[in-house]
C-alpha cells in the first residue's frame, strides 16, 4: 500500500507539472515559472520516492539486519536538496525578470490552470501526509508536506497575479516569485535537516517519551528497573534496546515471559512492527527499596517507593537505587553495570 500511495503522488506530479508549464508558456510569468519549477522537484523526488518506499518495505536480510527503512532518509535528503536548488534558481529568474521586465500574456488562462493545480496539490498533500504517518514513512510524509507547501505557494502566487492584473504593475510578478523562493528555500532546508537527523540516528525525544510513558503506565511490579534504553524508527519498524532488572531468582523461562509481555505491550500501543532487544539484569539488595513486588520471598529491606521512569533516567546506562532511596535524583554512577 505505501508504494501505491507514492506512485500516485509521482504520477500526479507529472500531470501537474505539465499543466503549470503550459500556464507559464502562455503567460511568461516568472511567478508561475516558480510554481512550475517547484513541481519539477515533485516529479524527480516522486519517482525516487517510489523506489525508496519499495526498498524500505522489504524485510531485513543478511546484508541489512536492521531492514531497509533508512533509505527513506536518503530519499528525503535528495528531495530537500533539490527543493533548495530550485529555490536558488527561482531567485535568479525573479531578479532577472525584475531587472529586464518581459510583457505578460493570457493571465486569465494561466490563473485558472494554476488554481486547479493548486487545489489538486492541496488535497493530494493532505492525503500523502495522512498515509505517511499511518505507514511510518518519512518519504511519503515528506512528499505530502512538500506537495501541500507547493499548494500554499500556488494560492499566494494567484493572489499576486490577481493584484498584478488589477494594478498592471509588472514588477509584482518578480516580487511574488522572490517571496516564495525564500519560502521554498526554508522548506528544502527543513526537509534536508530532518533527513540528516534520521541518517545520523539522532534521538527522537517525542518517540522515546511516548514509549517510556506506555511502559510506565502498564508497568508490572516485577519490572524493577529499566535503563540504557534506545529507541529508533526505520520505516515502519521500531527498534528498542534496553536493560531490564528482574528479581534475581527468576529462571530463564520466567524472564522470557516478562520480555514477551513488554513486547506485546509496546506492539499493541504503537500498532507497528517492533524489534526489542532486552538485556536482563538481576536485582541486588539495594534494589529492594524500589521493588514493588511486595510478596518477594527474599526481600532484604522494606519497599520505599517506585522510581517513575522518564527520559532523564531510562536512557542512562546505570542501574537505579544503589546509594539513595530518594529517587527524585538522577541514577548514580555507582550503580552502573
Amino acid at each position: 500500500m505505501p508504494v501505491k500511495v507514492q506512485r500516485f503522488i509521482a504520477i500526479l506530479s507529472v500531470v501537474l507539472f505539465i499543466g503549470k508549464m503550459v500556464a507559464w508558456y502562455l503567460t511568461h510569468s516568472v511567478a508561475i515559472l516558480t510554481d512550475a519549477l517547484e513541481s519539477t522537484v515533485n516529479v524527480v523526488t516522486g519517482f525516487i520516492g517510489v523506489y525508496s518506499v519499495s526498498l524500505a518495505s522489504k524485510p531485513r536480510d543478511h546484508n541489512h539486519p536492521y531492514g531497509h527503512g533508512k533509505v527513506e532518509f536518503i530519499s528525503a535528503a535528495i528531495e530537500g536538496s533539490l527543493i533548495f536548488i530550485a529555490g536558488l534558481f527561482i531567485v535568479y529568474e525573479a531578479v532577472h525578470q525584475l531587472l529586464e521586465p518581459r510583457p505578460l500574456h493570457s493571465l486569465d488562462i494561466g490563473i485558472v490552470i494554476t488554481a486547479i493545480a493548486g487545489l489538486i496539490n492541496f488535497f493530494a498533500g493532505n492525503y500523502a501526509i495522512q498515509k505517511g504517518k499511518q505507514f511510518k514513512s518519512a518519504t511519503i510524509e515528506a512528499s505530502g508536506r512538500h506537495t501541500r507547501v507547493d499548494a500554499y505557494s500556488t494560492f499566494a502566487i494567484l493572489v499576486g497575479l490577481a493584484l498584478l492584473k488589477i494594478t498592471n504593475w509588472v514588477w509584482l510578478d518578480s516580487v511574488v516569485a522572490l517571496i516564495f523562493a525564500f519560502i521554498i528555500l526554508i522548506t528544502g532546508y527543513g526537509i534536508l535537516r530532518k533527513s540528516v537527523r534520521g541518517i545520523m540516528d539522532e534521538a527522537d525525544e517525542r518517540l522515546l517519551d511516548e514509549v517510556i510513558a506506555c511502559i510506565q503506565k502498564h508497568r508490572k511490579p516485577q519490572w524493577i528497573d529499566m535503563h540504557n534504553m534506545r529507541v529508533i524508527q526505520y520505516g515502519d519498524v521500531m527498534h528498542i534496546d534496553a536493560h531490564m532488572t528482574l528479581p534475581w531468582y527468576f529462571q530463564v523461562a520466567q524472564a522470557e515471559i516478562e520480555i514477551h509481555a513488554l513486547e506485546d505491550l509496546i506492539g499493541k500501543h504503537f500498532g507497528n512492527k517492533i524489534e526489542i532487544f532486552i538485556h536482563v539484569d538481576a536485582c541486588a539488595p539495594y534494589s529492594c527499596k524500589l521493588c514493588a513486588l511486595l510478596d518477594c520471598p527474599v526481600r532484604q529491606s522494606p519497599f520505599v517507593k517506585q522510581l517513575l521512569w522518564n527520559s532523564e533516567n531510562v536512557w542512562i546506562d546505570c542501574k537505579h537505587g544503589k546509594d539513595t532511596a530518594d529517587q527524585s535524583a538522577k541514577p548514580l554512577s555507582g550503580a552502573c553495570s
